[in-house]
């Protein structure tokens, strides 16, 4: 998807949204979020191996379309450094610097950073080969910070498996913990044992489930899941068939 880039989840990426410790390479904060005006932040990057850890850093800007997660190249954040080395048992830090000079207007502005463990110039072979990559979700809060995701839920078959609809009207996004869905006759399925992913401001996204297509979740439906690590209670009138 030029210039874009479609993001599914694979061995490689790993989306942070807790606590980051993968190999030798530690990751804090692993949520970055601007305030109105605020024109910088920065995380630490911790090398707690025995040999140095060398990398790029990017920044996407981060949306949803048809459901799933898409990320295009941005000037509006700037990565600072872009290449790193860091020695055994020290740490990196990297600025996030706002380019465009002011608060976000209308809804919150969302962003994937990408860090990318990558071999020594006499490991790569004739290219760039990426080891681990890790993408921590960067936003900004609009001029007017006092918004709050507004979910809709719809549990849905297709291709014989289920899956979850979830619309955010709000201007702000939702991050969805563990999720536990129940019927009308109190039978519980267990859809998202911790994260299962963030629904954008103003965006819808999708995800097919880990259920058995026998799972009967037809009619009224209640929802206890955690947004932005508040546990909440929501309801679905109706499945699609």
């Amino acid at each position: 998807m030029a210039p874009g880039l479609a993001v599914r989840l694979g061995t490689l990426l790993l989306w942070l949204g807790g606590a980051a410790a993968a190999a030798n390479l530690q990751i804090s904060p692993v949520n970055l979020a601007f305030r109105p005006g605020q024109a910088a932040l920065s995380l630490q990057l911790q090398n707690y191996g025995e040999t140095p850890i060398f990398g790029q850093v990017r920044v996407y800007a981060w949306d949803q379309q048809g459901g799933d997660d898409v990320l295009q190249p941005t000037e509006l954040l700037l990565a600072s450094p872009p290449l790193m080395q860091i020695p055994p048992k020290t740490s990196q830090t990297i600025r996030l610097v706002r380019r465009d000079g002011g608060a976000a207007a209308g809804n919150e502005q969302s962003f994937r950073l990408l860090i990318d463990e990558i071999p020594r110039e006499d490991e790569a072979g004739g290219g760039v080969a990426i080891r681990l990559r890790y993408s921590v979700p960067v936003f900004m809060a609009p001029v007017q910070d006092n918004g709050a995701p507004d979910l809709a839920w719809m549990f849905y078959r297709k291709d014989g498996a289920w899956h979850l609809r979830l619309r955010n009207s709000g201007s702000l996004h939702a991050q969805i913990g563990a999720t536990v869905v129940a019927n009308a006759a109190g039978k519980e399925y267990e859809v998202s044992k911790g994260l299962l992913g963030y629904a954008l401001a103003g965006r819808t996204r999708e995800w097919r489930l880990p259920l058995e297509a026998a799972a009967q979740l037809e009619g009224p439906l209640t929802i206890r899941t955690s947004i932005n690590a508040r546990p909440q209670t929501a309801a679905s009138t109706a499945a699609a068939p």
